[in-house]
């Protein structure tokens, strides 16, 4: 790969310096051929409706030179326009024609902005042109059929527009130069117009992917033989796959065929003639055919294939037959996809050569015999899914091996025995799903205490047997519990309650009996419970009637006696929830109603635990009074910005050190600095007023935030501020330089953040929007936001609860580095955990009681459990930040899918994760931007492999953040540990692109440990 990316550069310098000459010859007098292009220059610029970052904005200004303007590079001995390089400005507009005029242009690219309209057919008379960039913009129409005129253009990306029609016949046949085509993520349609007679022998990368391109695919891509990249991948292509193109390309390394229509050779019977004309591909990276229907069997070539494959997939195919036992030879392979085909037969046993292997998917086939004892000795291993087929035996204690074992997935086979306890070594397990198989015995222990296991459990459909093992509890992370089906008996435990994150626990078909635990009606989070089928006893638990969060129920077939609560989920029920307890009554439709001395004998009953509760709510509303009046007076005797023990050492000449620190500024001072808080110089507005910049005598550049009186609730949001700011130092927290309290006025004075906020470069409808955050830059910012937290919360002199996170509270200074702002509703406690105590007792500490009167935070940032009274807690900022992490993947405000799809954003990636993880980003404006030193052609590459990796770890991060118990949250510290690993990782990354190795990577871009 480095040798063919020094032919490129080789290529692309000779070029221009043909371009140069050119220049030279057709141009005599250089300056008045550069005022020419200032003209056209500004002609483009008055087509733009829209520049945010004031890229144009000098354009045209007096006495500016035409080569110094943004974006412009000219050549030195013509001083003509030779580039024009705009990506990711923002701009908005429609692109000029007036371009074409730039006769001298090699290179023009303007992607990744929001131009509009079609593309000007006279770009085709630029004659010099070698580059032409206008990926992720909004283009519509046709491909200019004048594009076949650029007979010197080397690099093509139209990727991600709207373009429609045929792709011009004349640019794969005239431009002979191309070495890099991007069409991909447009409507195109028709034929790939690479007809036999065309030549382009320069080819290395043709991206074709998601479009509508029908017809096979064209044997003059054999003409090609440099190319080193091909991806058809989503289109509708026909015909059979090709035995004699990609034979003679000996550079291929990226083969995407998948998600088309194509057949196999002898009327989709036989692969071989296709894999054979792979063999001589020696650098073949990746090959995906998945999704064409694909018949015959897989051939023993495979086995042939380059030593260098490291993703195979053939999943969603029609393949039959056995799996090759040669398929160990493929030693660095890592992503092995064969599911959905008809293929029987035994797993070979052997392959443990196989060392690198990641992910094995096997699943919905008709595979037999044992699973191999070969997998134990795969040491990456993690994630195995052989589900859905006839494989028998019992499950191989050599899985025990897989430290990085992360997803089990065996179930609907016919496999016997005992579930091996080994597997409780498997302490990176997520899921484990070992239902409809024939296993006997217990539960082991261990397996039962496998608190790493987050999603679910399922031994549903079994042959187990006994009590269920009080190691459950531990499991104080999993999502989905099901043991329906099997023969366990014995009652269901309380230490089941300890399973807090618990929203589905299907207990139904066994033999147990008992009491059902209160414990497990008051589960914060479940919303199935089914014990049907059972021989469970007693009342029914009130609980039950209390839980907010249940909305399927079903106790039927068990001998439940006693009157049924009425209100609650209760109230929504039908009788077909308790069919068979004939021992029930209450006013259910269906069911026998209870006596009223039954009735009275209940409210009775109930009567001195309420008037208990009534007592114990007095003397706490008492001592809440109690404490706000102390609390008042302690304000009042406190100083605005003293000396503290914790940071200053408590000296006198510290204390004046501080006061250095803090000058004391006036009203008037700050009047003079903002032009009179006049309306151009506010950056920015809250629940308490609005922020100002400004400048002092000394030129230093300030911020201002004005407290707008509201009642008492100013005093408290100020006071509140600079309670915080006083006792808190840390680079991504923002500091305070003074502030300014008066009877009628308060403000609080910060520098000046150059870069605003972050909800700028979120959103394009921001005043003053900012161009969209690369990839690195945004991991970097929320890795900055996750340090300020962390100390925040355990490492500050007092600890903070922030509870209002969310992208306009994160600051960018000069160097983009984030600064969590904006403590007006936070709280600061003594300690972290339970037993934690807020130190600022002059209001209430339940959320819902905050200054605003309202829930503590902004609407779709805050904690599930602050809807329900819950303290301030650190768990609350993980969650709100966990939101922020997946709004920024996303490019959605919560708000927005709240209100717009019913769900919240957590709710709305897990649907769509990890099976479509561009659905996810879909909307979002980041880029994936590659190290500057990385060959143009290599940019798809590596911005695919971000968006799989990287962008993967976010989403994963920000579900972990957002889950819906706190307790199963990681803490502060885990986040900021984990995204320093994460910078590590894309530095590292990075540095192997600019090296020109990213087509030689073959592994997972991050190896976070995960929480």
């Amino acid at each position: 790969m480095a040798a063919a990316i020094i032919v490129f550069l080789a290529v692309h310098f000779f070029s221009l310096l043909a371009s140069a000459d050119a220049g030279r010859s057709n141009f005599s007098v250089g300056l008045g051929a550069g005022d020419d292009d200032s003209a056209s220059l500004l002609l483009f610029a008055s087509a733009v409706t829209s520049d945010p970052t004031g890229a144009l904005s000098g354009w045209g200004a007096p006495g500016s030179d035409v080569c110094d303007w943004t974006g412009v590079t000219c050549l030195p001995a013509t001083r003509r326009v030779a580039q024009l390089v705009l990506t990711g400005r923002g701009l908005r507009g429609t692109i000029s024609s007036a371009v074409s005029n730039l006769s001298s242009l090699v290179v023009l690219d303007l992607s990744e902005n929001f131009f509009s309209g079609v593309i000007p057919p006279a770009i085709g008379y630029l004659s010099s042109l070698q580059q032409l960039s206008l990926s992720k913009n909004l283009l519509a129409g046709s491909i200019p059929v004048e594009f076949g005129l650029l007979r010197r253009l080397i690099y093509l990306d139209l990727d991600g527009n709207q373009l429609t029609g045929a792709a011009p016949k004349t640019l794969f046949c005239n431009c002979t130069s191309l070495q890099y085509i991007d069409l991909s993520n447009n409507s195109l349609a028709g034929e790939i117009p690479l007809a036999d007679e065309c030549r382009l022998p320069d080819l290395k990368f043709i991206l074709l992917w998601s479009n509508n391109f029908v017809g096979p695919i064209p044997l003059a891509l054999s003409n090609s033989s440099k190319l080193e990249w091909i991806d058809f991948e989503s289109n509708r292509l026909s015909g059979v796959l090709p035995s004699a193109i990609f034979d003679k390309m000996p550079f291929l390394q990226y083969l995407y065929l998948s998600y088309n229509n194509l057949s196999s050779h002898d009327s989709n019977t036989n692969l071989a003639p296709f894999f054979a004309s792979l063999i001589n591909c020696s650098r073949l990276q990746e090959l995906e055919l998945a999704g064409n229907n694909l018949g015959g069997r897989i051939p023993l070539l495979l086995g042939d294939l380059s030593v260098n494959l490291v993703q195979l997939h053939l999943d969603d195919n029609a393949i039959s037959g056995p799996i090759p036992p040669n398929i160990s030879n493929l030693l660095n392979l890592t992503y092995l996809n064969l599911s959905h085909n008809y293929l029987n037969g035994s797993i070979p046993p052997d392959l443990s050569p196989l060392r690198k292997l990641e992910r094995v998917y096997l699943s919905n086939n008709l595979l037999s015999g044992e699973i191999p004892q070969s997998l134990g000795g795969i040491p990456h291993l993690g994630l195995v899914d052989m589900s859905w087929n006839k494989l028998d035996g019992s499950i191989p204690e050599s899985l025990s091996n897989l430290t990085q074992l992360r997803t089990l997935m065996l179930h609907k086979n016919q496999l016997s025995g005992e579930i091996p306890a080994s597997l409780g070594a498997c302490v990176n397990l997520e899921i484990l799903d070992l239902s409809f198989n024939r296993l006997t015995g217990r539960i082991p222990a261990a397996v039962a205490a496998l608190g790493s296991i987050k999603l679910y459990l399922n031994l549903s459909s079994n042959l187990l047997e006994g009590p269920l093992p009080p190691q459950l509890g531990e499991m104080n992370m999993i999502l989905a519990l099901d043991f329906s089906d099997n023969r366990f008996s014995g009652g269901i435990l309380p230490q089941l309650g300890g399973c807090l994150a618990l929203e589905y626990l299907n207990l139904s078909g066994n033999v147990m009996q008992g009491l059902l635990p209160s414990s497990v009606g008051a589960l914060p989070y479940l919303q199935t419970l089914d014990i049907s089928f059972n021989s469970f006893s007693g009342a029914v638990p009130e609980t039950l009637q209390a839980s907010t969060s249940l909305k399927q129920l079903n106790l039927s077939f068990n001998n439940f006696s006693g009157e049924l609560p009425s209100k609650g989920l209760f109230a929504s029920l039908t009788a077909d929830s308790f069919l068979g307890n004939p021992n029930l009554c209450g006013s259910i439709p269906g069911m026998s109603s209870c006596s009223t001395q039954r009735a009275h004998r209940r409210r009775k009953a109930l009567a001195l635990p309420l008037s208990i509760a009534g007592t114990i709510c007095t003397i706490f509303l008492m001592c809440s009074l109690i404490k706000r009046r102390r609390s008042k007076y302690s304000w009042r005797l406190s100083p605005l910005f003293p000396a503290t023990g914790e940071e200053e050492g408590g000296g006198g000449g510290q204390r004046a050190r501080r006061q250095r620190h803090h000058p004391r500024i006036t009203h008037r001072q700050l009047v003079k600095a903002t032009g009179g808080f006049s309306d151009a110089n506010l950056v920015g507005q809250g629940r308490f007023g609005q922020v100002y910049k400004g400048t002092f005598d000394n030129e230093t550049a300030i911020a201002v935030k004005v407290l707008v009186n509201s009642g008492g609730e100013i005093s408290k949001s100020f006071k509140r501020e600079c309670q915080v700011l006083r006792r808190t130092r840390h680079r991504n927290l923002i500091r305070v330089i003074t502030a300014c309290s008066e009877p009628e006025f308060k403000a609080l004075v910060l520098p000046l953040m150059p870069n605003g906020s972050l909800e700028r470069y979120l959103y394009q409808e921001q005043r003053s929007a900012a161009p969209p955050l690369d990839l690195r830059r945004m991991v970097s910012i929320l890795s900055d936001v996750a340090e300020g937290v962390a100390y925040l919360h355990h490492h500050a002199p007092v600890k903070v609860v922030h509870c209002d996170l969310k992208p306009s509270n994160v600051l960018l200074d000069e160097d983009m580095t984030a600064l969590v702002s904006d403590f007006g509703i936070s709280r600061l406690v003594r300690g972290i955990g339970p037993s934690s105590k807020e130190e600022d007792d002059d209001e209430s500490s339940a959320c819902n009681n905050s200054i605003t009167g309202l829930l503590q935070g902004s609407v779709g940032y805050i904690a599930p459990e602050y809807g329900l009274g819950g303290r301030p807690s650190p768990e609350g900022d993980v969650y709100s930040y966990g939101v922020v992490v997946l709004e920024m993947v996303a490019g959605k405000r919560p708000t927005d899918v709240m209100f717009h799809e019913g769900v919240t954003l957590h709710e709305w990636v897990r649907i769509h994760y990890p099976q479509d993880v561009d659905s996810v980003s879909a909307e979002a404006k980041w880029r994936a931007l590659p190290p500057p030193t990385l060959a143009p052609h290599q940019s798809s590459l590596y911005y695919k492999k971000m968006k799989r990796e990287v962008v993967a770890e976010l989403i994963e991060v920000g579900l972990l953040c957002t889950q819906v118990s706190p307790a199963t949250r990681p803490t502060m510290l885990d986040v900021a540990r984990r995204f320093s690993l994460l910078k590590q990782d894309l530095a590292r990354y990075d540095d192997d692109a600019a090296a020109g190795d990213v087509e030689e990577s073959s592994s997972s871009t991050t190896n976070s440990s995960s929480f």
